[in-house]
Order: C-alpha cells, then structure tokens, then sequence
C-alpha cells in the first residue's frame, strides 16, 4: 500500500516538472520573437503626411530654379548700340546766309522699337569729280546719347563756297557710315554743287560728332 502511494506521488511531481517546463519554453518563445515592423499607408512616405502632402523640406535646402531660369539672367536695361539697320539716314542743306562756310545736317532717326545708343564721330566722304574726299573730324567733344525708338540725332558737315567764280570740284554724292559701324549709306548731295579747288594739303570738309547739331543747323 505505501509503495503504491509513493509511485502516485512520484508520478504527480514528474507531470508538474514537465508542464512547468513547457511554460517556461513557451514563455521564452514568445519574448524572444522580434516585433512586427510598422506598416505605413499607400503613398505615404516616411517623414511626409499621410495625407499625400510634400515632406518638410530640410533646413537650410532652397528650391531649384525653374527651367529655363538662370541665375542673375535679368536683363541689365542697358541700350544697345545703334546700327546701320536700325537707322534712316538723311541729309538736308542747313547753310544760313553770312555764314563763312556752308553746312549740310545729316539726321540719324531710330525706326525701331526700342532705344539704342550713338556716340562718336560718322565716317562721312564726299563723292566728287576729282575723287573722294574725307571729312576732317572736327575736334568737338563727344557725348553719348540714347536715341529713344522713334527719334532723331543729328551731326553737321561743314565745307567751304566755292567763290572762286570758276566750276570748281563738282560733289556728285554723299556716303554716311554710323558711329561703330562698317555698313555705310549713299545719300544725294544736297548742299552747294562744287567746292573751291585747294592744293590738296588738307579736307576743306569737316564733321561734328553725333548729336552737335540741331534739326535746324
């Protein structure tokens, strides 16, 4: 009887060993699993809104440009400089009884739309019976000027009568180049119809730079 009891006894301790070992594993089991990573909703990104709005940018980080944009590209309001294409060029006898010379004004007008600019001396020749002959620059202090679109400058030509009293050198035509230029235009003469002949030592014809004359003179 007492020996039966003692294998009862032996028995019930071996099943309780084994269950609480079985715990015990479990236990361990669930505690040593790695958590499950967190999920995120379609279109969402991390750091950015769930509702689909842009992320916060980071500090300190500026906007590209947009396309087509470059930086410091805006434009300076500097006004070009005129050339030939841009100007109608034309003459007109603006000589003044008394005067001790004669004097032709040739007028530069921006046809245009937008401003340029004129400075200097233009490159004048006289077309005669004799040959070419230059104009001497007048010495005149230059000034540059905007020719709005639209208007006129104007420089003046100034040569000697012909008081000779014989036919003296006949002017056939008057060539015009603009300041900063190399495309000239041919123009009718339209001053006096010869001038005195000189020993050829010097031009008897001089030019004023742009805009020293007026539209009168």
């Amino acid at each position: 009887m007492r020996v039966r009891n003692f294998a009862l006894t032996a028995l019930a301790v071996a099943a309780a060993l084994s269950l609480t070992a079985c715990q015990d594993e479990e236990t361990g089991t669930a505690q040593g699993a790695p958590a499950a990573a967190p999920t995120t909703s379609a279109g969402a990104s991390p750091g950015g809104s769930a509702s689909g709005g842009p992320a916060a940018s980071a500090p300190g980080r500026q906007s590209a440009p947009p396309a087509g944009t470059a930086p410091g590209a805006a434009g300076s309001g500097k006004a070009a400089t005129c050339r030939t294409a841009d100007l109608t060029v034309t003459a007109a006898d603006r000589t003044i009884t008394g005067d001790s010379e004669n004097t032709v004004v040739v007028e530069l007008k921006n046809h245009t739309g937008k401003d340029c600019t004129l400075s200097g001396y233009a490159g004048v020749d006289l077309k005669t019976s004799a040959g070419t002959v230059s104009a001497k620059r007048s010495g005149d202090p230059v000034v540059t000027g905007v020719v709005a679109a639209g208007a006129s400058t104007y420089f003046g030509i100034s040569y000697p009568a012909n008081t000779s009293g014989g036919s003296g050198v006949r002017i056939t035509g008057l060539v015009v180049t603009p300041p900063d230029e190399t495309h000239p235009v041919t123009l009718p003469w339209p001053g006096a119809g010869s001038l005195p002949v000189t020993d050829g030592s010097g031009s008897p014809v001089k030019v004023g730079p742009v805009g020293s004359a007026g539209q009168g003179r």
